[in-house]
């Protein structure tokens, strides 16, 4: 079975080394490595070359993406690759040593396995994110999201959203399937990965989370609208019109009414509802900075519901 494995970057060379360093390391080397790189970061392809003068390695290719954002790198990456199982991570992540090794027995051990992803340790500012979380990558049927990825533990089970940092994907079940470039973002265009998987298991292929498909995870700063750390409304709009889209054309007509009240009213604690707005009075920025968001929410909606519609 050949494993290809896609890195889109995006200015960030220290952290393209990092994740080479650790795919070059690997047990069971992939057969070979897409890196994704846009065509006007110059400082990224400068580097490239450099590394491949000195260090060439005939399994690793650089190819050119000339549209912003995710989206359109994970789909010229599926279609540049040649590997019967595409494994994607980020360029501010390193896979463990056995990443490729356990993905490849997964997927020749299980022929139903459509995805498979794992645990990414997140690192930030002040130390590894904790926590243990027994429900993982889940949409309950009016379009409560819960992700945990990075804390989940126990044994692998079935899910229906696998992360962008830490999956792989069957090149059957993929087939002509390909990342949704409706959505919003000129980076990372948040929640992609989530409509890519509910397209998988839609077509009747079983995603598995397993906690012991582990990468480290040190999330960089985004060169986009995006600044990861601060609230951004630009940036909130498109991750929040994203999400909205995605439970639009997912759920069953009972779960979007559902999920328009739910949202409205309650929503989680990024994308908060009226109410749980109101109940952030104690928090930094409180109830104004939620209330803030809850707005953009509304429009987003609208914005969600315009496009499903068409």
């Amino acid at each position: 079975m050949k494993v290809s494995v896609i890195v889109p970057t995006y200015r960030r060379t220290a952290d393209l080394a990092r994740c080479l360093a650790a795919l070059e390391a690997q047990e069971r080397r992939p057969d070979e490595v897409i890196v994704v790189a846009r065509h006007d970061d110059h400082a990224t392809l400068d580097w490239l070359r450099t590394r491949e003068a000195n260090r060439p390695d005939p399994r690793r290719y650089v190819v050119l993406v000339h549209k912003p954002g995710v989206v359109a790198a994970y789909n010229l990456g599926i279609e540049s690759a040649c590997g019967d199982v595409l494994c994607f991570t980020d360029d501010d992540a390193a896979p463990h040593p056995d990443w490729v090794a356990r993905i490849a027995r997964a997927f020749e051990s299980d022929p139903s396995l459509g995805g498979l992803g794992g645990r990414d340790i997140v690192h930030e500012r002040h130390g590894i994110l904790q926590g243990r979380k027994p429900r993982v990558g889940l949409v309950r049927w009016y379009g409560r999201t819960i992700g945990n990825h990075h804390i989940g533990h126990g044994r692998a089970r079935e899910v229906q959203v696998l992360k962008g940092v830490n999956m792989a994907f069957r090149r059957k079940a993929i087939g002509r399937l390909r990342f949704d470039a409706r959505l919003r973002g000129s980076g990372a265009q948040v929640h992609c990965e989530m409509a890519f998987s509910l397209d998988v298991q839609g077509r009747g292929w079983t995603l598995i989370y397993d906690p012991a498909l582990v990468v480290e995870h040190f999330p960089a700063r985004r060169s986009d609208e995006d600044p990861r750390f601060t609230f951004n409304d630009t940036a909130f709009y498109n991750a929040s019109f994203n999400l909205r889209l995605i439970m639009c054309e997912h759920l069953t007509p009972p779960g979007r009414w559902a999920f328009v009240v739910y949202s409205t009213l309650i929503g989680d604690n990024a994308d908060p509802g009226f109410l749980r707005a109101l109940s952030r009075a104690s928090e930094h920025g409180g109830v104004a900075l939620a209330l803030r968001k809850w707005r953009v929410g509304l429009r987003a909606m609208r914005g969600a519901w315009q496009e499903a519609v068409r």
